[in-house]
């Protein structure tokens, strides 16, 4: 039986260009917010861009808190969140000062740069990252990778074992984390080329 990739549409970020890019890669995935679709699914990615605050807003106004643990903390099934999709997933946030939806034991903070002609916020553009750690989600993937970022807060983990990568850019934060079942890459992979598409056929591959 086929399995069932979900991207889950809580009205904010690039869901088209990430479902694009699955598109290139063959696989077959579907957009919605429908709760019971998102239980039923195998799978699920998790995007965004835009406010913390806004995001969980919308994510308890369309009734997707339950669906969302369910697969996640319940069920167990890979979750990958991307960017602002990654950050929801951590107790609480600077931006709005807004509980998350509570899977990591993380906080997320707003960047704070010494240097502000030197490093710009939002960090945009291409930035290497480093593993911590083994991961399926990794493979294939050289240490020192470049992947394309664009944000203003970093995920801060409590729990060292979580994370998988870290980049510099005026300081070190954590760019990507794994917990079991649980994936986040503050990254864009969708828009990272070969390396993007090397950790999303990963993760499709689970």
């Amino acid at each position: 039986m086929k399995k069932t990739l979900v991207i889950v549409d809580y009205g904010m970020g690039n869901l088209h260009s990430v479902k694009k890019k699955l598109d290139r890669l063959k696989t077959t995935s579907s957009i919605t917010s429908n709760p019971r679709d998102i239980i039923k699914a195998d799978k699920i990615i998790l995007v965004g861009v835009g406010h913390f605050a806004k995001a969980m807003k919308n994510i308890k106004e369309l009734d997707l808190l339950d669906a969302l643990s369910e697969v996640a903390i319940i069920k167990k099934k890979p979750v990958l969140g991307i960017c602002l999709g990654m950050q929801l997933m951590a107790k609480d946030s600077e931006e709005g000062n807004t509980e998350g939806l509570g899977w990591l034991d993380a906080n997320v903070r707003k960047m704070q740069v010494d240097d502000t002609l030197k490093f710009k916020i939002p960090h945009t553009g291409w930035n290497k990252i480093t593993q911590s750690k083994k991961s399926h989600l990794m493979k294939g993937i050289p240490e020192l990778s470049e992947f394309y970022f664009v944000h203003s807060y970093y995920l801060r983990s409590n729990e060292t074992s979580n994370i998988l990568n870290e980049t510099e850019y005026c300081f070190k934060f954590t760019s990507a984390i794994e917990k079991d079942n649980i994936f986040g890459v503050q990254y864009h992979p969708e828009k990272s080329h070969d390396v993007g598409e090397v950790l999303l056929k990963n993760f499709i591959s689970l």
